[in-house]
């Protein structure tokens, strides 16, 4: 028996799309578009060991728990290739802090100076040597690894499954995609990609396959009710109609999209075309906090500025719905998660009515929404084990866990001098040539479908 009295429960918080190798990166990049953000990769995200791999997921997970978030839909990242080891780490520290994740390694074949056409020819010779150093591993090498990943996955057990997730369509070979889907068919997983996150994208797909990527993908057989697309800012109403038609979800995370310029998203067009949506947070080297009401709350106003026709825009009711329900869905759990109902898991957020955020209390949905930002949490219960009481995180040692990050921390701003240095003189040229080619008009007639988005491309074009 617990004693909830004086509280508010609400189904645990779900994140649709977050970056465990993004939280020893926090804070480090201001003004950076996705395409400045994925040219600093190297900088941001090198010379990890196994242990900060563990120790980057574990303060993501630490952070999300404290905030009511129990599962999580995480895209983690290494390089040149995902390891059987690095994976096991990762999972390590969702188990050990006792929430649920999706891990799903982002993989790829093309670098990204190779994926956006005529960016490579625009950098200096030596600049082309430089960035010869991010060939990625060859496409069998990584599938080899992540096919020995799913076989002897042990962590199920502990609620830390594997996914797949070729990271952006067109950093991918189109043999490499179809053996991403191989996998996931393979081994029943979800397959999670960034589609038509920037404009940039969008244009490098019409050059790529003379279609949007959303379409190319759908061709491949990828689109199903295992896909999950990530962003999903620049989709047009063609895209969203083979999405909802085919049952596939979208991540919707409107803290990264703003952080990074990439726009605002289309929520109500999403659900107009019975897309299920989710909501994330993205990774904390972009979007800096893994706070899921944060993102409620800018799920619901950015829905408000995208004009005044109040009957379309997002309800308090529906972003709950997402934040749960629909990531819940995506993750593949959506039968196990994501509501408090007989015969779910126990996954419950006790929020303090004494909280000055909850006086007075006059529309519960309303308020987790609109006025709770993770202080108010009292106690997260997890398949019926409570990790978070009183607000003290049971499961790990905060300050031991500061201790360790700023020592990481330390070393790998030194290890990673060279490479910030080759981003400064990389970030001049992609920080002018991609948001050029961004300024080029899309096919506006492709979005005629929606009004809505006519006006986005427009304005953003």
């Amino acid at each position: 028996m617990i004693d909830a009295k004086g509280r508010l429960l609400h189904p645990g918080l779900v994140n649709g799309h977050t970056h465990s190798h993004g939280n020893l990166a926090k804070g480090l990049v201001d003004c950076v578009t996705l395409e400045l953000l994925l040219t600093a990769g190297s900088w941001m995200n090198g010379h990890r060991t196994l242990e900060d791999k563990y120790l980057s997921s574990l303060i993501g997970a630490a952070e999300m728990v404290l905030k009511g978030c129990t599962a999580a839909y995480d895209l983690t990242g290494e390089f040149p290739m995902p390891t059987v080891e690095g994976l096991t780490a990762v999972g390590q520290a969702y188990a050990d802090v006792g929430m649920r994740a999706v891990l799903a390694p982002m993989v790829a074949d093309t670098s990204f100076f190779d994926a956006i056409p005529g960016l490579m020819e625009r950098l200096p010779p030596a600049l082309q040597k430089d960035v010869g150093r991010f060939a990625l591993a060859p496409y069998k090498a990584s599938v080899a690894q992540m096919k020995k990943a799913l076989h002897g996955w042990k962590l199920s057990r502990q609620g830390v499954h594997l996914a797949v997730a070729p990271t952006i369509p067109h950093h991918c070979s189109r043999a490499f995609l179809l053996a991403c889907l191989k996998l996931s068919k393979d081994y029943g997983t979800g397959l999670h990609s960034h589609v038509a996150e920037s404009k940039v994208q969008v244009i490098a797909g019409y050059r790529q396959y003379g279609s949007t990527l959303t379409a190319y993908l759908d061709e491949l057989g990828m689109v199903s009710p295992n896909f999950t697309v990530a962003h999903g800012v620049w989709l047009d109403a063609d895209d969203m109609k083979r999405l909802g038609d085919k049952g596939a979800s979208v991540s919707h995370n409107p803290g990264s999209n703003m952080r990074l310029g990439n726009g605002i998203a289309d929520m109500r067009g999403l659900l107009d075309a019975r897309v299920n949506v989710g909501i994330g947070t993205d990774g904390a080297s972009c979007s800096d906090n893994q706070n899921m009401y944060e993102n409620m709350r800018l799920a619901s106003m950015a829905s408000k500025v995208q004009g005044p026709d109040w009957q379309r825009w997002i309800t308090t009711d529906e972003v709950l719905e997402a934040a749960t329900v629909g990531s819940a869905r995506a993750l593949g759990l959506g039968d196990r998660i994501g509501r408090i109902e007989t015969g779910y898991k126990a996954d419950i957020v006790f929020l303090d009515l004494d909280h000055v955020n909850w006086i007075p209390c006059n529309d519960p949905t309303n308020q987790i929404v609109h006025s709770e930002d993770g202080t108010a949490v009292h106690s997260v219960m997890v398949g019926g084990r409570m990790i978070v009481e009183n607000r003290k995180l049971l499961t790990v040692d905060l300050h031991e866990l500061a201790r360790k990050a700023e020592k990481a921390r330390a070393r790998l701003e030194a290890a990673n001098r060279p490479a910030r240095a080759l981003y400064e003189k990389l970030g001049k040229v992609v920080g002018s040539f991609c948001p050029g080619l961004a300024k080029e008009p899309l096919h506006i007639d492709r979005f005629a479908g929606s009004h809505h988005h006519h006006a986005h491309a427009q304005f953003l074009a």
